[in-house]
């Protein structure tokens, strides 16, 4: 029997278990089952909990198909907003250790929590993305399409691939994002970003997640999508990222500086597995 709360940040949904208040064993946890939206609870990302020697708290991340992430913008406001709201610490500031590093947050109130989601890497192994050299942009090709893809890859702890859409809603983001999520020229998949520029302040985007398919929000993939809008499409330092269910607020200076991710974190229910 595990116990666990419902959350979600804009619509990108989690489920929430610890492993300070309980035993779990990982491997015999069936997340693909539990995020399954008819036979089981339903969500995008597994978020556990568990006690760190490096920071105030660790956190593992896991796809709904299974798979294990390196990091996740949204699920880091959530588990700080449970952290807090839990009493597993009083402090309105503190750090959580994921498999990308040391993430800091802030919890302003409930509504606004800040997430330092780290420096943006652009070296193509270390993403890791299959390219000679660093360039601002990629060609990609796609079996099924005679005409290449223009993309921005980067790591925010997490690969990602930025294309630049005229329409979100014509956006191909179903197919060409699945094409792209599992290219080989990503060699642990990547996730998708479709950016549309509304002005230099303001995007729209919607992203296709490895693991998960298309999500209502991705944190890391909003940060993604600003760095690269400031690199190649002339966006502003600090940016509105308009998703389905709200917005986020992405705050990048420059290119050693670590890259500012605020936005809520909204509790749905507890329960309990067994």
């Amino acid at each position: 029997m595990l116990n666990f709360c419902k959350m979600h940040g804009l619509g990108n949904d989690f489920l929430v278990m610890d492993t300070i208040h309980q035993a779990i064993d990982i491997n015999q946890i069936p997340i693909s089952l539990l995020a399954d939206r008819h036979r089981g609870v339903g969500f995008d990302q597994l978020l556990i909990v568990t006690p760190s020697s490096k920071a105030d708290f660790a956190c593992r991340i896991f796809n709904a198909d299974g798979s294990e992430a390196e990091q996740c913008g949204n699920g880091m406001r959530c588990v700080a907003r449970y952290l807090h709201e839990e009493k597993f610490t009083q402090k309105n500031a503190f750090t959580l250790e994921t498999r990308a590093g040391l993430i800091n947050v802030i919890i302003h109130d409930y509504d606004h929590i800040e997430v330092m989601m780290g420096v943006p890497c652009f070296e193509p192994s270390k993403i890791p993305f299959k390219a000679e050299k660093i360039a601002s942009q990629y060609e990609i090709s796609i079996d099924s399409l005679k005409n290449p893809f223009s993309i921005t890859v980067l790591s925010m702890g997490n690969p990602h691939a930025i294309l630049c859409v005229d329409s979100l809603e014509e956006a191909p983001v179903a197919t060409v994002g699945a094409d792209i999520a599992t290219h080989i020229t990503f060699p642990k998949g990547t996730n998708v970003g479709f950016m549309q520029i509304i002005n230099p302040k303001h995007i729209r985007l919607r992203t296709y997640e490895r693991g998960a398919g298309e999500t209502f929000a991705c944190g890391s993939n909003a940060c993604a999508a600003v760095v690269a809008g400031i690199l190649n499409h002339g966006l502003d330092h600090k940016v509105n990222v308009e998703l389905t269910y709200g917005n986020l607020i992405v705050e990048w200076a420059d290119e050693k500086s670590s890259v500012i991710l605020s936005g809520p974190a909204t509790k749905v229910f507890k329960g309990t597995v067994f």
